[in-house]
């Protein structure tokens, strides 16, 4: 369990003690309240359990993960909500770009809704489909490279370098 997943799990076991409340029981008073925006659920739970804004944003999107439709193949194999429909065909490039970076060692693969964030101790390259025809790879570089793929990105930006495919 990553830092962040036990971090989570810690706030959501002092909700439960908070309210007196289990997860379940909270989703469902949250959803059926019928409210449809975030930020009126976020408020709702605020005002009604006399939580902080960090709590009650945290619980709202619990409920509506819990929810939300869920489909097995996007359970089993993340890369597949990336590559659905007009971007299929992009699926191959991120497998062979996979099979050699992984010849680079180990690192955590942190699948994200439009990307997959590659890193060890912080994010070192990202890759997915950018559009229906392009393929994108960022990467976070300490050398100042020059080359006709690679096209520098401004300060802040996730990545220093976008290689577009």
């Amino acid at each position: 369990m990553s830092t962040v997943d036990k971090a989570l799990e810690t706030q959501l076991s002092n909700i439960e003690t908070k309210t007196g409340l289990t997860r379940a029981e909270l989703s469902e008073r949250i959803l059926s309240e019928g409210l449809a925006k975030h930020g009126e659920m976020v408020k709702w739970v605020k005002e009604t359990l006399d939580l902080g804004h960090g709590d009650a944003n945290t619980l709202v999107h619990i409920a509506r993960q819990s929810a939300a439709p869920t489909s097995k193949a996007t359970d089993s194999d993340p890369l597949s909500a990336l590559y659905t429909e007009k971007k299929a065909h992009l699926r191959p490039i991120h497998d062979r770009l996979m099979q050699e970076i992984k010849t680079f060692g180990a690192f955590e693969e942190a699948p994200k809704k439009t990307y997959i964030s590659l890193r060890r101790k912080k994010q070192f390259a990202m890759l997915g489909p950018k559009t229906n025809t392009r393929f994108e790879l960022g990467l976070n570089l300490k050398a100042e490279l020059s080359h006709p793929l690679l096209k520098a990105e401004p300060p802040g930006r996730m990545c220093q370098y976008i290689v577009s495919l």
